[in-house]
């Protein structure tokens, strides 16, 4: 049987309607390349699997400080950028 919790997220399952990959980096391509490298598409599908209303982020920067990864593994990341020039174009921005 399913729980409340569960019950509540499936109506908030929300697909994305389009993806298309970055161009250049800004603060919502490092946050991305952040949960795409923790194995989700975005905040909004880490908030549905992992059933949290807040991810943790630095006050600095706003960036992405820490994700727990489907195994239960946590990524820790910098204040500072990760996501290189080289890698812009590996980021897939979903668009909803």
């Amino acid at each position: 049987k399913k729980s409340e919790v569960s019950g509540v997220m499936a109506k908030a399952d929300i697909k994305p309607k389009s993806i298309h990959h970055a161009k250049k980096w800004s603060d919502d391509v490092e946050n991305l390349y952040r949960f795409q490298q923790a194995g989700y598409r975005d905040e909004v599908e880490y908030k549905q699997v992992k059933q949290v209303d807040m991810v943790e982020c630095w006050p600095e920067t706003g960036f992405v400080k820490k994700l727990q990864r489907r195994d239960n593994t946590f990524y820790y990341y910098n204040k500072q950028r990760e996501c290189e020039d080289k890698e812009v174009h590996k980021v897939k921005v979903y668009v909803y």
